[in-house]
């Protein structure tokens, strides 16, 4: 897979989550992306402040990545 593919397959999966994490007033942004292994994202609104953003960011998100692009290893928000 080329960088450029696995951008877009890692948009891809913000977009799966996405709607679970607007309902609850919240967002995600995909920072960067380094060396094609580790991702690094930005949750925003009310996932800032919630106690259980780590379960959701590991559960859901990092999950959710790793089905679209199984080669990445970590995925970690950037505050």
């Amino acid at each position: 897979m080329t960088t450029q593919e696995i951008k877009m397959n890692v948009e891809k999966a913000l977009e799966e989550i996405r709607p679970f994490l607007e309902s609850d007033g919240g967002n995600i942004s995909l920072i960067e992306i380094e060396d094609d292994k580790h991702v690094k994202v930005r949750l925003e609104g009310a996932c800032v402040g919630c106690s259980v953003n780590q379960m959701t960011l590991k559960a859901g998100v990092e999950t959710t990545i790793k089905k679209y692009v199984p080669q990445i290893e970590t995925v970690v928000n950037i505050a």
